[in-house]
């Protein structure tokens, strides 16, 4: 028997993959085998994708993972196939038919005009079928126990809605909507305002928020790329944030931070900042209430005695 290669040693990567996620794998599991790609020490994603859907999936790394979240809250995009006449338990194709119904005769115009019915503030009640808990236990375990339970209107907001493509049993449009959105209600709900019922057969997230220029990479062509090429694709950190304004900060006041004061500042309130001090990026800032002082969010690891200023 042949003995393999001893894989290589876990190392400190530090930056952003945008995944293009696959159909029919949890973001979990995309997570661990793009991480053991990169042998990276530290990773995590910025929002889950349903194992039905596909798209866009950034994964951070390292000193990256501090700004995942600001990339969660963004408001994404996504392309959208509905099966019209038929409902499932689950909202999507996984389901068991609970409910059918004829169609009615569409016309593109028609739709369209019931799709901008949509747009602006809403209130959209969470699925049974969606990891969001309740008393500590997903909705999706209570609804395969045949146990649905009262939940919460959240608030939502649709940016933009607008058909991509008509045909005699299914529609296809594009969403582009704020965190939170369940796109599979989404769908039940444009079905229902179109006389009839549906559900989700096809999910693909295109855009996540300003970030639409990232170049997405597959699976395969991960797991087959070269270390040179794997740290290549790496987007820095503060690509996460590009779409923040900027603040420089001279040496003086990136030690003040670091050391868990406030500066005083005169910028907008309550606006959020890139922290830079030249080429180094620093982390995320914010000003308080009244516009006159500036706080760390989070900043990026890095060794105050660097130089001997500190910088």
């Amino acid at each position: 028997m042949t003995d393999q290669a001893p894989r290589a040693p876990w190392r400190a990567v530090n930056g952003i993959v945008v995944l293009d996620k696959p159909v029919g794998m949890s973001s979990n599991t995309a997570l661990q085998r793009v991480r053991r790609a990169y042998r990276a020490q530290k990773a995590g994603h910025t929002g889950s994708l349903d194992p039905l859907a596909s798209g866009l999936l950034p994964i951070c790394f390292g000193e990256a993972t501090k700004v995942a979240g600001y990339l969660l809250d963004e408001a994404k995009t996504y392309e959208a196939v509905v099966r019209l006449g038929q409902r499932t338990d689950t909202g999507d194709l996984e389901g068991a038919v609970v409910e059918q119904a004829l169609i009615p005769e569409l016309t593109t115009d028609g739709v369209a005009a019931v799709l901008e019915r949509f747009l602006g503030d809403q209130q959209q009640i969470p699925p049974m079928y969606s990891a969001l808990k309740v008393e500590g236990q997903p909705l999706y375990r209570l609804a395969r126990q045949g146990i649905e339970v009262t939940r919460k209107p959240r608030s939502i907001h649709i940016h933009s809605l607008r058909l991509l493509e008509l045909t005699a049993t299914d529609l296809r449009f594009e969403v582009h909507c704020s965190k939170g959105t369940y796109v599979r209600t989404l769908a039940e709900e444009v079905a229902r305002a179109l006389g009839t019922c549906g559900h989700l057969i096809a999910l693909k997230r295109t855009k996540i928020g300003a970030h639409q220029s990232f170049v997405a990479h597959t699976l395969e062509q991960i797991e087959s790329a070269t270390r040179d090429a794997l740290d290549h694709w790496l987007v820095p950190t503060s690509a996460g944030v590009q779409h923040w304004p900027r603040a420089e900060l001279s040496a003086e006041e990136a030690i003040a931070l670091y050391q868990g004061k406030r500066l005083s500042r005169a910028y907008p309130a309550e606006t959020r900042y890139q922290l830079w001090h030249g080429e180094e990026f620093l982390g995320l800032g914010e000003m308080d209430e009244l516009g006159q002082s500036l706080r760390s969010l989070r900043l990026m690891a890095r060794s105050l005695m660097a130089t001997p200023n500190g910088f």
